[in-house]
């Protein structure tokens, strides 16, 4: 019978990438509530008061001030962003894929919603005169649709608690024959998480105003945000994965992209102290000591391969990682027999 041995950081060890998924979080919340203000009261000048915010088929048949107009939304967000931090207070186990998910699809719900207001009312005398809506209805439905999948599949991924690391002085891991092990550790950095989301932000909310007509189209500067902040979050975090066909190491919230070495390929592998002065900054970093993946100081999981290369990332429990990777290349050197 197959036994498999899992370790896994500390509870601590999560600490900072909880922190930073907060700090996310918090700056998605505020940037949001910022957008649903923000889009009506721009582009009051050019808006009917009231104006158009229900349709009953393609038709106007409903209407708000202004001022409501953008209350009514942010209302709505706020009071969901206030439940989802009692959720997580309260109940700590579940908080962290529903609150991903909810904001996610919330987020990107409301904000779309509020930017098809604001364009079917654009240049509109009357709010009876306000242009039908359509397919923007369900462009919005599948966008908020979308973001909440990708949030709760992220969130998965990361979820729940990690088991208790084994107590100081353990043995060193050894990997028998005929025994699978699977060593886990995942480290994020919560100032890229929080550059990432401010970037998406951007991006966001220059595709809502182009998209809405209240500027003139910037579909460069959406492109480039949004490009900025996918490289951001795929820098922002790592997970190591050791088991007995070798060494994973995935990017971003998905674990995509992803580089794998089989123990055959590695020649050894060393728990390393570095700094981000010593490895010339953060994130993916190449340079006279090989790749880095840096997100936090201390230390790193080095491992060098058979051709003289090598790659470190700054994962916790990087020791014990280093030990099954050892026990792993030293198994397939043995004679067979």
């Amino acid at each position: 019978m197959t036994d498999e041995a899992t370790t896994s950081k500390q509870n601590t060890a999560r600490k900072p990438a909880h922190r930073g998924a907060l700090w996310a979080a918090a700056a998605w919340s505020v940037g949001v509530l910022a957008l649903l203000i923000a889009l009506p009261l721009t582009a009051r000048h050019r808006l009917p008061d009231p104006l158009a915010t229900h349709w009953g088929g393609r038709e106007p048949d409903g209407s708000m001030s202004l001022t409501a107009a953008a209350l009514f939304p942010a209302a709505i967000w706020a009071a969901l962003v206030l439940s989802l931090a009692a959720l997580r207070r309260y109940r700590a186990e579940p908080a962290p894929t529903v609150a991903a998910t909810s904001l996610a699809a919330g987020g990107v719900l409301l904000t779309g919603a509020q930017s098809s207001v604001v364009h079917a009312n654009l240049d509109r005398t009357h709010w009876q005169d306000a242009a039908p809506v359509g397919v923007e209805v369900a462009l919005v439905l599948l966008a908020a649709g979308l973001a909440g999948l990708l949030a709760w599949l992220a969130s998965r991924r990361h979820g729940g608690r990690p088991a208790p690391r084994p107590a100081a002085g353990a043995p060193p891991l050894e990997a028998p024959a005929g025994e699978n092990f699977v060593w886990l550790s995942w480290t994020a950095n919560p100032w890229l998480q929080l550059a990432a989301v401010v970037s998406g932000l951007v991006a966001g909310a220059a595709a809502l105003t182009s998209a809405s007509r209240l500027t003139d189209p910037h579909w460069f500067l959406v492109g480039t945000a949004a490009a900025m902040a996918v490289t951001l979050l795929l820098c922002s975090s790592a997970q190591a994965r050791v088991t007995a066909d070798g060494l994973t190491v995935g990017f971003g919230p998905f674990g995509r992209p992803a580089r794998r070495w089989s123990p055959a390929e590695l020649e050894s592998a060393r728990a390393e102290q570095r700094t981000a002065v010593q490895v010339g900054g953060w994130g993916y970093r190449i340079n006279g000591l090989g790749t880095t993946v840096m997100l936090r100081g201390g230390a790193c999981l080095v491992v060098r391969t058979r051709r003289g290369a090598e790659f470190a990332v700054s994962v916790d429990d990087a020791d014990r990682g280093a030990a099954l990777l050892n026990a792993l290349i030293a198994r397939t050197r043995q004679p067979a027999g």
